[in-house]
């Protein structure tokens, strides 16, 4: 997941992806999207080419296919089954085979479409975009001198208690600890991990990996690359945390002067910590939050359990948003030189799938755009911490076909 995130400025303030879950009464999704009129559509320009687009419908059909045709999805204050929602992406598959302009695109929304706005965080729509990528590492399946600090997999005793089998006011939420003395106590923190060991030498080593910072942000982006000595290539993903609170990092270092907040970005934090490695220990377990991860033979995976689509795949609160859904953001993006310098920042509109979330990207005005993997995707994700707005789209259909009711969907 951002699964993670996870998930850089105020996503790596936020640095998302680590995914913490937290206790409390869920949202109440109705207040999230708002159907909204032609006159209020935005402009449908799409800034990428539509076979990415196409890709990433077809993992979203993917993830529909495995339930039953009934199961319903929520938009705001209507609900569609999980048949309905593949007939809209299959719709909109066949309307941009032929590549159609902007003003065609709108036309057979405006036919075809009902579109729904997300309220944002300020009720209007205002809705703050981030970004996240995927990270690759330096590795090794033994630890040595080179390759010192462990990823680790799930621990045998780490459990999970659903909490909704105690009070249904927090149905789907869960916690994570240990059984000590027939009680659940919090898992360890970070600082019991990578500071105090507790979990050194228990079998829970996954692989080994040469930086300590980089796996950090493996951490908050939540999925990426370990590159072996003999070249081999091992996707990791996240499995689970260890369900302590998630602190950003970022946040203590504005806090504390190190870094103003407009020059934060994931660069400036890495800078930070090389330049100043006798508080590395302090800075980095003042995150309590740790994920644990599981190696995967394609990848990365969003929340759905679903390969992310670079450019196309985003990470919401599902909570609130319907998952694998088609929707509509508008934002901006930066441009980069050859030198890897942001020149400018672009407006930009373009179609992307609903797949991901993070622990951090809570309510109707958060948004992490994946972006995939390289220096670019690093860059933008590093850097992006802009306003803009969130659409979603599904196929209009006689009223009699709706689905009616108050149970959550997905």
């Amino acid at each position: 997941m951002r699964y993670c995130r996870y998930p850089v400025l105020l996503g790596v303030l936020l640095l998302l992806a680590a995914c913490v879950p937290k206790v409390k009464p869920p949202v109440r999704a109705p207040q999230a999207l708002v159907k909204i009129q032609p006159h209020q559509f935005p402009y449908f320009s799409d800034d990428m080419w539509y076979a990415s687009l196409e890709a990433a419908i077809n993992q979203s059909l993917d993830y529909l296919g495995r339930f039953k045709p009934s199961r319903s999805f929520r938009f705001g204050a209507d609900k569609y089954t999980a048949s309905h929602l593949a007939k809209s992406l299959k719709a909109f598959c066949e309307l941009i085979k032929d590549t159609p302009s902007a003003e065609e695109i709108r036309e057979a929304i405006e036919t075809s479409f009902w579109v729904y706005r997300s309220v944002g965080s300020d009720g209007l729509g205002r809705v703050l975009f981030t970004g996240y990528y995927e990270p690759i590492l330096q590795g090794s399946l033994h630890p040595s001198p080179d390759y010192p600090y462990p990823l680790y997999k799930r621990p045998d005793d780490l459990v999970s208690v659903r909490l909704g089998l105690f009070h249904p006011k927090y149905a789907g939420e869960r916690i994570f600890g240990r059984y000590v003395n027939q009680t659940v106590v919090p898992y360890f923190s970070r600082e019991d991990i990578d500071s105090n060991g507790h979990l050194r030498e228990k079998g829970c080593e996954l692989l080994w990996v040469s930086d300590h910072i980089d796996l950090f942000f493996l951490h908050i982006q939540g999925s990426g690359r370990v590159v072996l000595e003999d070249g081999t290539v091992l996707r990791v993903n996240y499995d689970c945390s260890n369900g302590r609170r998630y602190r950003s990092i970022g946040g203590l270092l504005i806090n504390e002067g190190s870094i103003s907040w407009e020059e934060m970005s994931m660069q400036q934090i890495r800078t930070h910590l090389k330049d100043h490695p006798e508080e590395m220990e302090r800075i980095l377990n003042h995150n309590e939050s740790y994920v644990f991860f599981k190696l995967v033979d394609q990848g990365p995976l969003g929340a759905i359990e679903v390969t992310l689509t670079p450019g196309r795949s985003v990470a919401t609160d599902l909570r609130l948003f319907p998952n694998g859904a088609l929707a509509f953001v508008h934002t901006e993006k930066p441009l980069v030189g050859e030198d890897g310098i942001i020149g400018s920042w672009e407006t930009f509109g373009r179609f992307v799938l609903n797949q991901d979330t993070g622990g951090v990207i809570r309510g109707p005005g958060r948004v992490d755009l994946f972006w995939g993997d390289g220096p670019y995707a690093e860059t933008a994700a590093g850097y992006m911490k802009h306003d803009g707005t969130l659409y979603f789209l599904v196929l209009k259909q006689v009223e009699e076909e709706r689905v009616r009711g108050t149970d959550d969907g997905g």
